[in-house]
């Protein structure tokens, strides 16, 4: 018997056990899926001096998974209604142990990029099912605590990320990222096959759809690898190639561009697309979906931007830079709880419109340090920042399933995950392009001040050269001191010129959570 917004017990994953036991279990793989993407990005200078390559071939390693991860993620709500949920599942916790294993053991790079594009295939399978497994289970009701307990995992693990990769790299080798997987993922998998139930609705679902054979929209997958895969490549290796004055990235983008209007084109015609983007008509969903998008783009940019700035103007080490995020963590952890409350009991859009606005309170925060600030400020403005992540993740992720029909949540999964991670890139590329080109404005700006005519540029070769004891061939040494202290000072405007877009960007946002309409099934 269906109940409020569609909802029907019997499409729960809970079978005998108890609904919450099942977060815990499911929980398990995408802590393992999200904190590895994060630790790579660590140990990337690592990896390249291992494999004896340069590190811009080495970032190769994080683009192969975010093709792969791209292209999987659209299509994993027909997979798993094709192949069964809790097998598909399984298959793609299997698949993302066994790559990490070897790309713990691989000699070289192409080898380590092949396992890379295996363990993005089993990666993009998580998420997608995990959500939709909370969504049939648990009633709309119960959803906003249910999807609380299971963003613990979603928000924690890219804090702790930097944190466990920088120590990793700096004690002990590279090749412990990924190995740490292994018995993470054996123990997922036995956790899975006890206490997770394939649905007897999703059983007949199923057999209904494999009873007049397999349908396969296989010119759907082909627009959804080209357009995912290409629109990754753009984004991931557009600042290093320098944009569109590479024959690589412009044809990456327009390839995008084409497969992904084709795409729209073609799945709306389609009797049984691969990507449902019909869900996109329900104005909710459609918000929901560009709002998640934004998180996306905060958490990404933010999570790869602060250890960057850390370590390159204030010189931390990875694992301090990281111990600096950690903080957030804890803040978020205990905000989960109560945002799990209020969202049964507050309106979706306050909760965002609050969400939006802390993390815009936060980015104009960072944007006021200077070279000076110390470590404690910069764990508290990352506290603020992590406090405000459950009032965007929880509500937006309750909200876009709140007026769905029981047999879409899957391809909503899928949709919501494309967009958190389409968000994740593009933040990452724009802070990077932002950094880059803004650093080179501001140091020809400074340097235009550093001239014999000026007084203030005589006294700070003078106070330099008392630093270095005054002697007479220390004058070289002056200059590179100073240019030292002008590269860093440029460095660090350009990182406050980061937050300050990313500050800029959100309240742009807030507006558009007013739109949002009250659930038809009794939400919020």
């Amino acid at each position: 018997m269906a109940g409020a917004g569609g909802w029907t017990p019997a499409r729960s994953a809970a079978g005998r056990h108890n609904p919450w036991l099942i977060i815990i279990v499911i929980s398990l793989a995408t802590f393992m899926e999200v904190l590895d993407t994060s630790i790579a990005n660590v140990a990337l200078t690592h990896i390249a001096g291992s494999l004896a390559v340069s590190e811009d071939e080495a970032t190769w390693v994080l683009t192969s998974y975010l093709v792969a991860n791209a292209v999987v993620v659209p299509i994993s709500g027909w997979l798993s209604e094709v192949v069964g949920r809790k097998r598909f599942y399984m298959i793609s916790v299997a698949l993302f142990t066994g790559a990490s294993v070897l790309c713990g053991f691989a000699p070289s790079l192409g080898f380590l990029v092949v396992a890379r594009i295996l363990q993005g295939i089993g990666g993009g399978g998580l998420a997608p099912s995990e959500q939709s497994i909370i969504a049939d289970t648990f009633p709309p009701a119960k959803r906003g605590l249910a999807f609380a307990a299971y963003g613990v995992v979603v928000i924690v693990a890219p804090t702790l990320g930097p944190t466990l990769g920088g120590w990793i790299t700096d004690n002990l080798s590279w090749h412990w990222i990924f190995l740490i997987n292994g018995p993470v993922g054996v123990l997922s998998l036995m956790l899975v096959q006890v206490f997770v139930a394939e649905p007897k609705a999703l059983q007949e679902d199923r057999r209904r759809k494999l009873a007049g054979g397999l349908r396969v929209d296989v010119i759907g997958f082909a627009l959804v690898a080209l357009g995912l895969g290409c629109l990754e490549v753009t984004l991931d290796r557009g600042q290093r190639e320098d944009w569109f004055s590479s024959p690589l990235i412009l044809g990456m983008a327009v390839t995008s561009a084409v497969s992904l209007i084709l795409l729209v084109t073609w799945e709306l015609l389609h009797d049984e697309p691969i990507v449902n983007i019909r869900l996109f008509g329900n104005r909710n969903f459609a918000l929901s979906t560009f709002m998640m998008l934004m998180v996306g783009a905060i958490i990404f940019s933010s999570t790869q931007i602060i250890p960057q700035m850390l370590q390159s103007v204030f010189g931390y080490t990875a694992t301090l830079a990281g111990l600096a995020l950690t903080t957030g963590g804890f803040g978020a952890l205990a905000v989960m709880p109560l945002v799990g409350v209020l969202t049964g009991k507050v309106q979706t859009r306050w909760l965002l419109a609050a969400g939006f606005s802390i993390q815009a309170l936060a980015m104009w925060h960072l944007s006021t340090f200077s070279n000076e600030v110390a470590f404690h400020q910069l764990g508290l403005a990352r506290l603020i920042q992590a406090i405000g992540l459950p009032l965007l993740f929880i509500p937006i992720t309750n909200q876009a399933y709140a007026d769905l029909k029981p047999n879409e949540t899957g391809d909503a999964s899928a949709l919501l995950n494309v967009a958190r991670n389409i968000g994740g890139s593009i933040g990452i590329s724009a802070a990077q392009a932002i950094v880059l080109q803004r650093q080179q404005f501001h140091q020809s700006r400074l340097v235009e001040g550093l001239n014999p005519l000026n007084p203030e540029y005589t006294l700070g070769l003078g106070q330099i050269g008392q630093m270095l004891g005054g002697a007479a061939q220390a004058a070289n040494s002056e200059l590179g001191v100073l240019y030292q202290q002008v590269q860093q000072q440029a460095a660090m405007l350009s990182y406050i010129d980061v937050f300050r877009t990313l500050a800029i960007c959100v309240l742009c946002v807030i507006p558009l959570t007013l739109a949002l309409k009250p659930a038809s099934g009794g939400g919020h």
